[in-house]
This record gives C-alpha cells, structure tokens and sequence, in this order.
C-alpha cells in the first residue's frame, strides 16, 4: 500500500477587502486546489433548528425573517462594531455558532483529502484566527493590500462606505495582529494573477519541505 500522500491546509486571513477569495478563486481556476469556504458553512449552520433556537433565546425575534430564518443582515447589525455591547454580542453568537462551524470545516477537510488530484486545501475564513482555526492548517498566508485599495474593493463589490469597512474591521483582530501570526504573506494590491501565483508557490514550497 502506498503512503497517504500529503495535501497542506492553507489558511487566508486579511484585511476587509483584501481580495483572499478572488486570489482563492482565480488559484483554483488554474491548480487542482479545493477551497473551503468558513463563511458559507456559518451560513449553513445558521439554518440548524437548534442552532436558530439559541440565537432567538439571546437576541431575539428581531433577526429573524417572516419565514423563520435568520436575518443575517439584522443580526449583523446586533454584532458588528467596536462597542462593549457589541463585542458581547459577538462572543455570544460565537459560542453558539463557532463550534459548529469548525465541525463543517473538519468534515470538508477529510472529504478534500479522499480526493485523489487535490494538490492543496484552502480554508478562506474571516475569523480564522480569532476562532482559533488556524490549528487545522499547515500555514496560514496573510493577503495583503492596501485600504485604498481595500476600500475600492468594498464599495464596488459591497456598496459600503468607509464607516462601514471601519465597523467591520473592528470586529475582527488588528491587521498587524493577524499579519504578525501568519507563515507567509501575499500582496494583493496587483493583478490577481500575480498574488495566484505567489500563493501557489508558497503551498508548492510547503509540499516539497514536507517530502
């Protein structure tokens, strides 16, 4: 029998806007590379019955839609901003959220791993370090730009304004604080081509020190 062979977990954290999914994506379009994507699991796990039963029990009816299902917009308004009432809001719905979602990433982890072309595994997720999740990856890259550069990215594809890019980044771990825990940084102020293929050469180099 043949020895498994490896396949590194690759985690991304930035800055609000940095581009880490598009340079994700576009990597993807040209390496066999699976990416697993937190905040589509946490949205997932948002419609867990007993997961929406905590969430009412804490903060209400008022995030909640007329079908039942959370609002994600409304709920992000409870939680999102540098307030002592709003980061004990956040802790709250991260207890409840958080180890769910890990359960979401293990899963998809293994699956990628039974894969038998898969070169790498990136875990694109924007809590990554504040949720502790990095313990699941091989590296974890800091994609990097600048927030002239983070701000265009969010108001065309966003529609928000500075105050909102600020409130958002308020919720998260300081860029110095997430740049400083990382293995390795790409600069995305470029093309999109040019941080691709530095990512896939820091994943490349991973694999051949592994060997």
């Amino acid at each position: 029998m043949s020895p498994r062979r490896f396949v590194p977990v690759i985690g991304l954290v930035g800055g609000v806007g940095s581009g880490k999914s598009a340079v994700a994506r576009f990597l993807s379009a040209e390496r066999n590379v699976v990416i697993i994507d937190g905040d589509e699991i946490g949205h997932l796990v948002l419609n867990d019955r007993c997961v929406k039963d905590q969430i009412r029990l804490r903060f209400g009816a008022t995030v909640f839609d007329t079908q039942g299902e959370v609002n994600r917009t409304a709920l992000g308004h409870e939680v999102f901003g540098s307030s002592t009432e709003k980061r004990q809001a956040r802790a709250n719905l991260e207890s409840i959220v958080h180890s769910r979602i890990r359960e979401g990433i293990v899963e998809r982890i293994a699956d990628a791993r039974t894969r038998g072309n898969v070169e790498a595994i990136i875990l694109d997720a924007a809590v990554l370090l504040e949720a502790g999740w990095n313990d699941l990856c091989n590296a974890v890259v800091f994609v990097d730009a600048t927030r002239q550069k983070r701000l265009e990215r969010v108001q065309e594809n966003r529609g928000w304004n500075l105050e909102k890019l600020k409130a958002r980044e308020a919720s998260q771990s300081p860029l110095k604080s997430k740049r400083n825990a990382s293995d390795n940084i790409v600069d995305n102020s470029g093309a999109l081509q040019e941080a691709a293929t530095q990512l896939g050469q820091i994943f490349d180099q991973i694999i051949h020190d592994h060997r």
